[in-house]
């Protein structure tokens, strides 16, 4: 099968909203009249940022997932993506899961596929994806001001505790190794609790590299600092099953939950939980965000909380 006839058998389909989609050189899109553009793009390496075993349904889903996170987390409703996808060989059954995975998740978002690349190589998938956001009402990460309350959406933690598994370092019976698998493997990007945000939330993130990296682009963003209660990070009951220094670890530094991390006025909380019901996801109040800079972890009792772990980074991790 040539690359031609791969991408017309697992990739075309039907033009939506798009102006022009594949079969031509670009693809031409068109914003609502008076929005304004939102483009973000991810890479996923095999072995890096997923493991061999992911199944290719699955794997279609998160190739998307964590560019959809990114226009959550700016408050961006999708348009449109792209796709460059490198293939060691054309393996038709891996090409069949992964683009029904992918093409699930984006009939759920209404957002089409409008070009890309196909070629060979190791295997590594490249998606940018375009958004469209209200003039002014884009969620940013230089936003958040002293006094500011410090959220984040749904749970986290599992991914990472999916991955100890993987590595030997924890064991889970089938059901629970099932969840944090799944959390790990297909997250759900918050693309519309973004929007419920617009206008309410003062600085967000989403929560892609750890909580504790994440949360710092929008302290060194916002020039401001925070002190963050470690012991009210949401969590699942798997994850509460396990050690309290696993529990901090999955949680603080974890990665791959692709939740947002947002701040909101301190007047706001019933507005935030509101938005939160709309969205049909969770919001948790965290901490604060304080004019000294820094971040400053503490634990139920006030006492600090040092911690031993770093977010991921993609060159040190």
């Amino acid at each position: 099968m040539g690359e031609f006839d791969l991408i017309a058998k697992y990739f075309e389909r039907p033009r939506g909203r798009a102006v022009l989609g594949i079969g031509d050189d670009c693809a031409i899109v068109a914003p609502s009249p008076g929005m304004q553009l939102a483009i973000s793009t991810d890479t996923l390496v095999e072995g890096r940022h997923f493991l061999s075993t992911v199944p290719p349904e699955r794997l279609g889903h998160k190739a998307l997932a964590v560019n959809l996170s990114d226009l959550a987390a700016c408050g961006a409703a999708p348009l449109a993506f792209t796709l460059a996808l490198a293939l060691p060989r054309v393996d038709e059954a891996f090409l069949a899961g992964f683009s029904r995975g992918l093409f699930a998740l984006a009939d759920a978002h209404r957002i089409e596929l409008v070009g890309g690349d196909t070629t060979a190589g190791p295997l590594n998938i490249g998606i940018t994806v375009f958004g469209e956001v209200p003039p002014g009402q884009a969620l940013l990460r230089s936003g958040a001001r002293p006094g500011d309350a410090l959220w984040v959406s749904g749970t986290l933690g599992d991914a990472r505790l999916a991955l100890e598994v993987f590595r030997g370092q924890r064991s889970l019976d089938g059901d629970a190794f099932d969840t944090v698998r799944r959390a790990m493997e297909q997250p759900q990007p918050r693309v519309a609790l973004g929007e419920a945000l617009r206008g309410l939330a003062t600085s967000a993130a989403d929560v892609s590299d750890g909580l504790l990296g994440d949360l710092g682009h929008i302290l060194r963003r916002s020039r401001v600092g925070a002190r963050l209660a470690a012991h009210d990070v949401p969590r699942s009951e798997i994850l509460r099953a396990q050690p309290a220094s696993v529990q901090l670890e999955c949680t603080l530094a974890g990665g791959d939950d692709y939740e947002l991390v947002f701040t909101a006025p301190a007047g706001a909380d019933d507005a935030v939980r509101a938005a939160g019901r709309a969205a049909g996801v969770a919001v948790t109040r965290i901490g604060l965000m304080e004019a000294e800079p820094g971040l400053r972890v503490v634990d139920a009792e006030g006492g600090p909380v040092v911690p031993q772990w770093a977010s991921f980074d993609h060159f040190k991790s």
